[in-house]
Order: C-alpha cells, then structure tokens, then sequence
C-alpha cells in the first residue's frame, strides 16, 4: 500500500474524529435537508422539525402542539416504526458498497477498515457514554445509534477520498446524505411526523487512551462535557462519575459510595498516596513486585472483609509516568505476592516466577 494512500487515510480518520468532538454550533438547514432525503428513501414525506439544545432535553420533552402515538414515548423506543426502516436503509446500503469493492485490494481494504473503522468506532462508543447512562438502551435501539455513528460513514468516505474507488451515482448521492447528516449535526430520533434532533456540545474535554488510540471524556478539574441548556458530565479517565469526584473528593464520601468504579476515580482524583495517609489505612506488608521489577506491592487494611492492592502500572503513560493505582482485594489475605496473584486468578508461587508485565 503507498504511504500517499495511508497518509490522507489518516487526515481523512482525523478530519472525522475532530467531526465527533465538534462543539461548532449544528448546521440545521444541512440536517434538515439531509434527514429528509432520507425520509424520503423509505417513502415518508419530510417530517417537521424539532431542535433541542442536548440529548437529555431531546428525549425528555415534546414540541408544542404535537401529540405522540401512544407507543413514540422514549420508554418504548423499541417500538418505534422508522428507526430499523433508517438502520436497514444503512445496512442495504453497505452491503452495496461493499460489493462495488469486492475487487479492492483486501490488505488496503482491511487496513483502512482497521485504522479508520475500528479506530472511531472505540471513541465514538466511550463517548456515547453520557447518553446511554440517560437512556436505557436496548439491541434494537442500539442499533439504532450505531446507525448514526461517524465510524461506517468515514469508512466509506476514505475508500473513495483517499483510495480512489468509484461508487455508482446513486450510491454516491445516497451516502452523501448520511455524510452530510453525520457532519451537520448531534444525535437525532426519528418519528413518523416528527423529528427531533439535538445540538452538539457546547464544550468537550477528552484524553487519548493508551496506544489503541481511543478517546474518552475526562477532565480533573470541571465537567467533560457540557450543553448550552447547563446539562453537564464530568468523567475521569472514561468513567462518568458524579461531580463531587471531580469538584470536592473526600474521604467521607468515598468510604459512603457503593459503586466500586465511583470509588476508585474518586481515589484517584485525590491521589493514592494522600488517600492512604487521609484515611489512615495501616499497612499489611510490602514485597518487590516479581512482575514489575523496580517496583513494590503494599497490601493495606481498607475494610474487614476489604484490603487494598497498591500496584504501580507496568507501561508507561503517555506523560512518561507510571500510574499507581489500587486493586480490592478480599479481606482474608495477608500476603501483597498472594493478594497480586489472586487478582490474576494465579497461585502465589506461580506469580512470583512472572516476568515483567506490559
């Protein structure tokens, strides 16, 4: 494959990925004209129109005047009649597409389906987490969102853009719509007479995760993400967490969450080592880490029927550190070495011999 081909397939990925991240204001009348293109495709005239300054106000609110079917509430989703018409309307014509390709050169062809596809697809579902986390989402309306989803439309987009593969005129105006959908506003929910579509964030704060290049919501100091009508997600690392984790951590607070992954950013945010010091943890014992050579396991009292793993991460980060990070343990052992092998599902004696890890 030519560096030319993988180059502008890696501008074209970003150009898509900065598409997801957008916070510029939605182009409607773009939206609007594309939404009823595709209304049209499965012989519905154009609906009307309702805007909606984020996602929790779109499925939270009806527009004055309109009275829904007693099934087009968002309880029942499921039911809804145009969202597997739209999402079979995308699979018929993917299947289309690919067939127009099948002589494409499989090593390209999987390489941009790997680098572009996959690669958006990993940051696109992170930060759908806001959304899910309001809406219960089932298989049928998950479907649904994944039909609305940057990663397939940007898929395409390369092969044409970067790998030259030429589309039958129909197809091309077709796919021009989705492509003009996914770059012209935020998420949007079609009903028979009425379509309501959100705006996109007004602010949005992500971290690059890992060598996979995911990207994820995350900001210790304010909330990730934010609408112009104040609703708001503060995340830690990609997990959404209740605000006191990010704006007044405390150890009261986290000794009274349940939710063990709200615990652990939360910890995180005040740093381990003040944590330890502030809760007044006693340390159980300390080893060298076998599988993490210059470094040691500390095993702490946390709980009675909870102790504490602190473990230092076998990778670098992308800021050159190596982050410390806490693993719960059952409360019956007394050995950091066992308690590390029992979070590998390993015997003690067996971790010992580990190499180093990555």
């Amino acid at each position: 494959m030519s560096a030319h081909i993988q180059r502008e397939a890696a501008e074209i990925r970003e150009e898509w990925l900065g598409r997801l991240l957008s916070t510029s204001p939605a182009d409607r009348p773009a939206a609007e004209a594309a939404i009823s293109g595709l209304y049209r495709l499965i012989g519905l005239p154009p609906p009307r129109f309702h805007w909606a300054a984020s996602p929790v106000t779109a499925l939270m609110t009806v527009p004055p005047g309109v009275r829904l079917r007693p099934y087009e509430t968002v309880d029942r989703m499921f039911e809804w009649q145009l969202p597997p018409r739209l999402s079979s309307l995308m699979r018929v014509l993917c299947l289309d597409l690919d067939h127009q390709v099948r002589w494409f050169r499989r090593s390209m062809g999987e390489w941009i389906r790997r680098e572009v596809r996959t690669s958006l697809e990993r940051s696109a579902h992170s930060l759908s987490m806001p959304l899910r986390a309001v809406h219960d989402w089932s298989s049928r309306t998950d479907l649904w969102y994944a039909t609305q989803g940057v990663a397939w439309v940007a898929h395409y987009d390369t092969l044409r853009r970067a790998a030259g593969v030429v589309f039958t005129p129909e197809h091309t105006w077709q796919l021009d719509l989705w492509v003009t959908l996914s770059r012209s506003c935020g998420w949007w929910w079609p009903r028979r007479d009425l379509c309501v579509v959100a705006e996109r964030p007004v602010a949005i704060h992500t971290e690059v995760s890992g060598d996979n290049g995911e990207v994820r919501l995350h900001r210790g100091d304010g909330p990730a993400l934010r609408y112009a009508d104040g609703w708001e997600v503060h995340a830690w690392h990609g997990t959404q967490v209740p605000s006191w984790v990010i704006t007044d951590p405390s150890v009261d607070r986290i000794m009274r969450e349940a939710n063990i992954e709200v615990r652990r950013c939360a910890i995180e945010r005040i740093g381990w080592d003040s944590y330890i010091e502030e809760a007044g943890l006693r340390l159980v014992a300390s080893v060298a880490d076998p599988g993490n050579p210059g470094s040691e396991l500390h095993l702490y009292h946390f709980r009675p029927e909870t102790k504490v793993l602190l473990v230092v991460n076998g990778s670098v980060e992308r800021d050159g550190r190596r982050r410390r990070y806490g693993l719960t343990v059952p409360g019956y052992l007394d050995d950091p070495m066992e308690a590390a092998a029992w979070t590998y599902g390993l015997p003690a004696e067996q971790y010992s011999l580990l190499a180093r890890r990555t």
